[in-house]
C-alpha cells in the first residue's frame, strides 16, 4: 500500500479514537501510582527509570520509613545512605546521585519548597528540570504532568511501540509529514523523543487530565496486550486498526474481509483464540 500523509485534523481524530477505545477497554487508571504528594511523584519518576514500578515503590517506602522523602532530608544525607535505601530500584548508586542532585536544586533555588519549583510556567519548568542531573525528557514530563499537573505529554517505550505498530509516527525530518495508519512501518529508533512528544502535543488539546489518562492507558495496553514479543492481539482493543494485529488475525482467520486504508478495515468477527504471553 502506498504511503500517504494525513492532515492534523484526521490524525487528531484517530488519536482520540484510540483513547476512547482504551478507556472503554481498561477503564480509568487513577495515575500517578502511589499515594504521596508532589515530591514523592518526582522521586518516583527518578526511581522508576529502567525499573518496574513495583521495585521503585519499594524504594519509596524505604525512603519514607527512614524519614528521607523530602528535599531537605535527602540533601542532608550521605549518598551511600540514600543508595542503600533505594537499592530495590536498581542502578541504586546512580539513582542516589540523581535524587540528591534534584533535592539540592530544590533546596538551593526554592528553599526546599517543591511547589515553588512546580509553579513555574510549563516550558520554563520543563527546561529547568532538564538541566538537573539525572532528569531526562521522559522523567521531566512525568514531573510536569503528574507532579505539577501541567499538560506535557509523556512518551515512553510503550507509546513508541504501540503507535509504530498503528502506523502513526512523527515526521522523519523537520517539515515532513507524519504518516497515517496503513502507511507502512518505520523503525521507532529513527524518531527522537521530542519528535514523538511533538506529535501528541500538536494533535491533541493541551489537557492535563487527558494526557494523564492517555499515558496511563498506553502503559496498560503495552504491559498486558501490545507486548514486545508475541503481542496478545486476541485482546484487540485496537487490533482492527493495527498492522500487526491485522496480520496476526488474518493468519488465524479472525478478521473478516476488509479493505480500507488502515483507519477502517471493514466488518470484523470476534477472535476466539490467539497467542498470549511474552
Amino acid at each position: 500500500m502506498p504511503a500517504r500523509t494525513v492532515r492534523k485534523q484526521e490524525r487528531s481524530a484517530f488519536l482520540m479514537e484510540v483513547y476512547r477505545r482504551l478507556l472503554a477497554a481498561f477503564g480509568p487508571q487513577g495515575w500517578w501510582p502511589g499515594e504521596g504528594g508532589a515530591f514523592e511523584v518526582c522521586a518516583g519518576a527518578i526511581l522508576t527509570q529502567s525499573a518496574a514500578w513495583t521495585n521503585a515503590a519499594k524504594a519509596l517506602t524505604r525512603l519514607k520509613e527512614a524519614g528521607a522523602l523530602s528535599p531537605r532530608a535527602l540533601d542532608g544525607m550521605a549518598e551511600a545512605e540514600v543508595a542503600e535505601l533505594v537499592r530495590s530500584s536498581g542502578y541504586f548508586n546512580a539513582k542516589a546521585r540523581k535524587l540528591k542532585a534534584f533535592s539540592a536544586h530544590v533546596c538551593r533555588w526554592y528553599d526546599g519548597d517543591i511547589h515553588r519549583l512546580l509553579a513555574r510556567p510549563l516550558e520554563e519548568l520543563r527546561e529547568e528540570l532538564l538541566g538537573i542531573h539525572g532528569v531526562g525528557e521522559e522523567t521531566a514530563d512525568d514531573m510536569v504532568l503528574y507532579a505539577a499537573g501541567k499538560p506535557s505529554f509523556v512518551v515512553d517505550a510503550y507509546t513508541r511501540r504501540i503507535f509504530d505498530r498503528l502506523g502513526v509516527t512523527p515526521p522523519q525530518d523537520v517539515g515532513g509529514e507524519a504518516r497515517g495508519p496503513g502507511a507502512g512501518r518505520r523503525r521507532v529508533r529513527e524518531h527522537s523523543y521530542e519528535a514523538w512528544r511533538g506529535l501528541f502535543m500538536g494533535s491533541l488539546a493541551a489537557d492535563a487530565p487527558l494526557f494523564n489518562e492517555y499515558h496511563a492507558l498506553l502503559v496498560a495496553l503495552g504491559k498486558d496486550v501490545c507486548l514486545k514479543r508475541k503481542p496478545r492481539c486476541d485482546a484487540r482493543p485496537l487490533a482492527d486498526v493495527c498492522a500487526v494485529g491485522r496480520r496476526r488475525s488474518l493468519r488465524d482467520g479472525c478478521v473478516g474481509a476488509g479493505g480500507g486504508d488502515g483507519w477502517d478495515e471493514g466488518p470484523k468477527v470476534d477472535c476466539s483464540k490467539g497467542e498470549t504471553g511474552e
